[in-house]
């Protein structure tokens, strides 16, 4: 499972020109899901978005989480996080998972940020057209994949 998560001062999602989901400031994560990717991904993805140090604390230094400043977030499904790019000019998304195996996936991973968070999550409408709109703040932008814990 793969997150791109930044920080912002604002985000929101329309799907077709109604907002789906939208926050002040906290996170914005796009979530990208392999076939291969369980619940033990989604466990040490959500404990480290919740938890990541990526806000500053009263002396301008990064050193506070979501959880703690009381931010929030806001999740957008992401196929295009897996594309593949080593032959050609045109991106493969084979390691990305079809709908049938993604859906129930991207649910599990917005209960359990809900629940490490303790708030409520917004999101976007898997598979949906989606428009993104931002303020990145910083700016501070972070790749995560479970399946290289760096």
């Amino acid at each position: 499972m793969r997150a791109l998560i930044q920080r912002v001062s604002h985000a929101s999602v329309k799907v077709d020109g109604k907002i789906t989901g939208a926050i002040p400031k906290g996170l914005l994560v796009f979530v990208g899901i392999e076939d291969a990717d369980g619940q033990e991904d989604i466990d040490w993805l959500s404990a480290k978005i919740v938890n990541l140090r990526i806000f500053d604390d009263e002396n301008g230094v990064m050193n506070l989480s979501v959880k703690d400043t009381g931010g929030e977030v806001l999740v957008v499904s992401q196929f295009t996080l897996h594309a593949a790019t080593k032959k050609g000019n045109r991106p493969s998304y084979i390691k990305a998972s079809k709908p049938e195996i993604a859906i129930p996936m991207y649910e599990k991973i917005l209960k359990k940020l809900e629940t490490d968070l303790g708030k409520k999550i917004e999101a976007g409408i898997f598979g949906a057209d989606m428009k993104v709109e931002l303020l990145n703040d910083g700016p501070v932008t972070i790749w995560i994949d479970s399946k290289n814990k760096e």
